[in-house]
């Protein structure tokens, strides 16, 4: 018996030792791809290819992209190869070759190369993530969404909620306490985009509203969904293979519900709010399209759960963060602060007092401060792309292949020296009206570009300075004793400050 028992266990292990060989050696010429097509480089290692496991990082992969970035600049390079694990990824480094990924030759990259599931995930196949034929249909629907008129008509919703956080503001700052307010700026967008995108009038402001539930679920990632996130972004065609499922069946189930319950109950019973949802219904409902589910123009169900589920997850962190950040530099920067709330009262004092959409747009000085710390922090660390057919690099005999995904490093061009001077300094100069023209084109990205620019940019900012401004009109803000210092950002896709971004704040007479 223990002799049978020695053969198995001695058989398991040679077929272990072969199967890492083979594994071994598939990697090795997996590794040669960029090298036979003459492109420089980042040295992979096995398992990870060129890029550090995730799971234990200290740094975000925006940041390593970014490295990567100078590196390949460093060295003179017009672009680079690198690996997810054994897949390509080519990252462009030449603002030629970034304009034409993401523009010029958009017809070849108009695909983020995000890995989808639309048959047994269909909240997934949002704008965000899809390509081809079905995004281009989708874009084209949702666009007169995001018009001046309907930002106009869900104007009043954001300034309902900018008066929520006053009012929570004013009941939970005593000014003696330092203040984590990334907490207080989440719950004021969550409200925003749960009234503007589900029609529902939520006060997140509360600890055990659902919606802050859901959106404390989505950032706090479990270990198994940064194992199915690993296995989506490096392994693709094994996720396709698996139909693998990424997204927690705890938020799809909420949010599915959420919006089906509220699109039955308007149509039930006939209410037309001006809100996001209310377009998409009303793009459900056109009675020429009707039942048509073929027709270009029509919609179903599931792509209205998909397309106000990627409005919250979109929405949400990368605005709560981007004013967070915006009212870290005004503490930072005193000086800066001062003449940003001088602009606010005045642009007040020239609109009767009002909070308008036209006064709004008054704040230049405010929105050039959000425009460089967009720069500095960007929501979007790096922007993909997928081939969607073989493309010859201009000038070149390399043609990146269809199935290849593309990366373009937002922080790293956000913060290459040949295009902004010192840029660790925040310097809402860098946009003036006299300086912007300045800038060049496709080095100032915090959006993306091209064709795929962000639909909700402009509803974005609004949110933005009505935040800013319901908080520097009653407060002045300091760095905190609490705070970390010097910054140390947490290696998140979205990275926020370790330890929290904590401030304090005097009450302004």
């Amino acid at each position: 018996m223990a002799i049978i028992t020695g053969n198995i266990c001695y058989d398991l292990t040679g077929v272990v030792f072969a199967f890492i060989a083979i594994f071994v050696v598939y990697c090795q010429w997996a590794f040669r791809y960029w090298k036979v097509r003459g492109v420089p480089f980042v040295e992979p290692r096995i398992p990870w290819g060129s890029l550090k496991p995730q799971i234990n990082s200290t740094i975000s992969m925006g940041e390593e992209f970014a490295q990567m970035y100078v590196n390949a600049k460093r060295d003179g390079h017009k672009h680079i190869g690198l690996y997810a694990a054994i897949s390509p990824i080519y990252m462009p480094v030449d603002n030629d070759l970034i304009k034409r990924v993401l523009a010029k030759d958009f017809n070849y990259f108009n695909a983020r190369g995000i890995y989808i599931n639309e048959k047994d995930e269909p909240i997934g196949a949002h704008l965000f993530a899809l390509g081809g034929t079905k995004w281009k249909s989708l874009r084209s629907k949702f666009t007169p969404n995001f018009s001046s008129g309907k930002l106009k008509s869900m104007f009043h919703t954001v300034i309902s909620c900018g008066k929520m956080l006053e009012n929570c503001l004013r009941t939970k700052i005593n000014g003696e306490e330092p203040v984590d307010l990334k907490q207080f700026m989440g719950s004021f967008t969550i409200s925003v985009i749960g009234s503007c995108a589900f029609g529902i009038d939520c006060n997140s402001f509360e600890d055990d509203n659902p919606f802050k539930q859901m959106a404390n679920r989505i950032v706090n990632r479990t270990l198994s969904d940064d194992v199915k996130f690993a296995v989506a972004i490096n392994f693709p065609k094994l996720a396709s293979a698996i139909r693998l499922t990424w997204i927690p069946k705890t938020i799809k189930e909420f949010f599915t519900k959420v919006v089906v319950d509220t699109v039955t109950y308007r149509e039930n019973s006939k209410i037309d709010r001006n809100d996001f949802l209310q377009g998409l219904i009303n793009i459900k409902n056109n009675p020429e399209t009707r039942g048509k589910l073929n027709d270009e123009t029509a919609i179903t169900m599931d792509e209205i759960v998909a397309q106000s589920f990627v409005f919250f997850v979109a929405g949400y962190e990368t605005s709560a963060t981007t004013m967070s950040w915006v009212l870290y530099e005004m503490a930072a920067n005193p000086d800066i602060q001062e003449r940003v709330r001088e602009e606010i009262e005045e642009v007040l004092n020239n609109h009767n007092g009002e909070i308008t959409y036209e006064s709004l747009c008054d704040l230049k000085y405010m929105g050039q401060c959000i425009d460089e710390t967009l720069r500095k922090y960007p929501p979007i660390p790096f922007l993909t792309r997928e081939c969607s057919q073989d493309y010859q690099i201009p000038e070149t005999n390399i043609v990146v292949e269809k199935g290849t995904r593309v990366v373009i490093p937002t922080i790293g061009i956000h913060y290459d020296e040949e295009y902004y001077d010192n840029p660790d300094v925040f310097d809402p100069e860098r946009f003036s009206e006299e300086n912007r023209k300045n800038i060049i084109p496709y080095t100032y990205v915090p959006f993306g570009e091209g064709p795929r620019l962000c639909l909700g940019m402009r509803f974005g900012i609004i949110q933005v300075k009505v935040g800013i401004m319901t908080v520097l009109r009653n407060y002045r803000l300091s760095i905190s004793k609490k705070m970390q210092m010097p910054l140390k950002l947490t290696p998140a896709f979205i990275p926020t400050p370790e330890g929290g971004l904590w401030l304090d704040m005097e009450k302004v007479c």
